[in-house]
């Protein structure tokens, strides 16, 4: 039976969780922000959209390649002033893109930007696991990801609002601004934590169960993200007036919050019933939208429950690959950081030309597809997705 002691998170170690919220608040900001200014960017530099928007594509590219290698390359360096050096990076490859000349220099601030990206999550994904307990890392995870949650619900319509009110460079100066105030928090906040250091962390784990972490990671972000990232044409199909789809994506992102805020009342106690819960949530709400998408309401509804759903799984995945246990802390993150990327790079591509070929209705069978072999591999490897969390030092 786990002490009372076991299940707290001690001030100090709550003071290092909000460090990171910000810091995640501000990485995600800066990854998606984009999205919101593309129509700006394409204008200022006289590049069509389709090619500005391979600043989200090749950052994630980025992450995907080169969250491993970077991680293993800076394995010895002291964890807490390599995650300070990551934050500090954000703000470069930020302000580089303010004073940019050419749309060639924006995308070198972008590939700064996608380097720091490869390091971040997995040193902080670590780094709150390592702030607690093991009974009660879960929930720490969980907090650090509501920074994530923020930077879309907040960040990305704030900084796009900033971008519309004045101009895409006061945008991206703001968001350097929020990097050098994340830094400072973060330097003052954040304990330095030995026991993040790789090499005192030998394997205990199988390999397998970190594998099967990543596929079902990758799995879900690919479903996710080939329809997500047209959920605005599912909207205007089903009716959905193109004034308000602004005020649909501020409540999808309210509810991803919700989503995530249900995983933490789980992850330490019922980890595997609330991962496929969650996954079965996307899978069925995605699936809803072929018998709903000439309903306003119903298309509406189904997206937000899908969006619930699908907020709680990347801190499912997160933690489960760091419970694998198969290589340090920082390195099982990496995995995790690279999957969610793949699976976000590939989804958006495979999705946008199942769209051109085949229409929404394709689109919504390839995620909700993507969702269900999800629930299957999580009900089938229970090795990696065990149904309570082993209480290990």
């Amino acid at each position: 039976m786990a002490r009372p002691e076991d299940e707290r998170i001690g001030f100090g170690a709550a003071l290092g969780l909000g460090a990171l919220v910000l810091a995640s608040f501000v990485a995600v900001t800066t990854e998606i922000v984009p999205v919101g200014l593309l129509p700006q960017l394409s204008r200022a530099f006289a590049v069509p959209e389709s090619v500005t928007g391979l600043l989200i594509t090749v950052y994630a590219a980025l992450v995907a390649v080169l969250a491993v290698p970077l991680t293993r390359l800076t394995g010895r360096l002291p964890r807490k002033p390599l995650l300070l050096g990551t934050i500090a990076m954000y703000g470069v490859g930020n302000l580089v893109i303010v004073l940019a000349p050419s749309f060639a220099v924006l995308c070198a601030g972008r590939a700064i930007g996608g380097v720091a990206h490869a390091l971040f999550f997995s040193l902080s994904s670590a780094y709150a696991s390592a702030l607690v307990p093991p009974r009660v890392q879960g929930r720490a995870l969980a907090i650090a990801a509501a920074g994530a949650s923020a930077g879309y619900v907040l960040g990305v319509p704030l900084v796009t609002s900033i971008g519309a009110a004045l101009d895409w460079r006061a945008a991206f100066a703001a968001l350097a601004i929020g990097a050098v105030l994340a830094a400072l928090v973060t330097a003052g906040a954040l304990p330095a934590i030995v026991g993040t250091e790789p090499q005192e962390h030998p394997a205990r784990g199988p390999r397998s169960a970190l594998v099967s972490a990543a596929v079902v990671n990758a799995l879900a972000f690919f479903g996710h993200y080939a329809l997500y990232t047209y959920v605005s044409t599912v909207l205007l199909g089903a009716a959905v007036p193109e004034s308000a789809i602004g005020t649909a994506l501020f409540l999808f992102g309210a509810a991803g919050v919700v989503g995530l805020w249900l995983a933490g009342l789980v992850i330490d106690r019922r980890p595997r019933a609330g991962f496929l819960g969650a996954l079965a949530l996307a899978a069925l709400c995605i699936a809803a939208l072929l018998l709903l998408r000439d309903s306003t309401p119903g298309t509406v509804a189904a997206v937000t429950l899908w969006v619930v759903g699908f907020g709680a799984i990347p801190v499912f995945c997160t933690a489960a690959c760091l419970r694998s246990r198969a290589l340090s802390p920082d390195l099982c993150a990496a995995v995790n950081n690279a999957a969610s990327n793949v699976g976000i790079g590939l989804g958006a591509a495979v999705g946008g030309g199942v769209l051109a070929l085949a229409g929404v209705p394709a689109v919504v069978v390839l995620a909700a597809g993507a969702f269900a072999l999800a629930v299957v591999l999580v009900a089938v490897l229970r090795g990696g997705f065990p149904t309570r969390v082993r209480n290990e030092a």
